[in-house]
C-alpha cells in the first residue's frame, strides 16, 4: 500500500506516459482500485501543497493546529499568546510519534474520502474506491472472517500512515512554515524543502521523494531522474 502510494503519487504528477490522459487513467486505477481512495481527492489537495508548500491556510498539509499540533516557530508562538489551551503544545515533541503517524491514515483519512467523494459527487472516483473494498473482503473473508479482515485492513493502514507520516514530515517539516509572504514561487519550493541521504534504502522507502527539492521545482519529472 506505501508503494502503491508513490506509484500514484507519480501518475498523479503526470510523470510517467507522455500523454497526460495516459497518466490520469491509470492515476484512478491505482489510488482508486488498488489503494481505496479518489484521484480528485488527492488531486485537490496535493495541487494545493505545491502551490503553497509550507504556508499555513494554504497548504493543507500543515492545518493541523490548534487540534493537535502547532507546525512552526511563528505559529506556535502565536498560539501560545492566544492561550488556546486545546493542547499541551510544549510537549508536542514527545507525542507527536505517538498520535500523529499511526492516526492520521486509519482515523482520519479512512472516513474523510468518503465524505470528500459524496459531497462533491465524485462518483467515478466512488466506484473505484468501492472496487478496491469489494475486491479485499472477498479475498480475505473466506479466510480471516468479517474481524480478521478488518483487522487486518486497519493494521495495514495502521502501518502504511506511519511509513507515509514519517516520509512526508522528514522532507517538509524541519523547513520554513509560515503565513504565505507572497515570495516567488522559485523561493517559496527551496525554504520549504529539503532531501534526505540518498540510497538504495531511501530511494525505495521514499518512492525517491528524499529529492523532495527537485521534485518540488520539477514536479512532472519521473523520480528515477532526481539524482541526476
Amino acid at each position: 500500500q506505501a508503494q502503491a502510494g508513490w506509484l500514484q503519487h507519480d501518475f498523479g504528477h503526470l510523470s510517467v506516459f507522455s500523454k497526460s490522459r495516459w497518466n490520469h487513467w491509470v492515476h484512478k486505477f491505482v489510488i482508486g482500485h488498488l489503494k481505496g481512495a479518489p484521484a480528485s481527492w488527492w488531486n485537490h489537495l496535493h495541487f494545493q501543497h505545491h502551490a503553497k508548500p509550507n504556508c499555513f491556510r494554504k497548504d493543507p498539509d500543515v492545518n493541523m493546529h490548534p487540534l493537535f499540533f502547532a507546525l512552526g516557530k511563528t505559529l506556535s508562538v502565536e498560539l501560545g499568546m492566544q492561550k488556546k489551551k486545546f493542547m499541551p503544545y510544549n510537549h508536542q515533541h514527545k507525542y507527536f510519534f505517538i498520535i500523529g503517524p499511526p492516526a492520521l491514515v486509519p482515523l482520519y483519512f479512512q472516513w474523510y474520502i468518503f465524505y470528500f467523494a459524496v459531497q462533491r459527487k465524485q462518483w467515478v472516483d466512488l466506484a473505484w474506491m468501492l472496487s478496491f473494498y469489494i475486491r479485499f473482503f472477498l479475498t480475505y473473508l473466506p479466510f480471516l472472517g468479517v474481524k480478521g479482515t478488518l483487522g487486518l485492513h486497519l493494521l495495514v493502514r495502521f502501518i502504511e500512515s506511519n511509513w507515509f507520516v514519517w516520509v512526508t514530515q522528514m522532507n517538509h517539516i524541519p523547513m520554513h512554515i509560515d503565513y504565505d509572504k507572497n515570495v516567488d514561487w522559485f523561493s517559496t519550493q527551496l525554504q520549504a524543502t529539503c532531501n534526505v541521504h540518498q540510497s538504495l534504502f531511501n530511494d525505495w522507502f521514499s518512492g525517491h521523494l528524499n529529492f523532495q527539492i527537485e521534485h518540488h521545482l520539477f514536479p512532472t519529472m519521473p523520480r528515477h531522474n532526481y539524482w541526476k
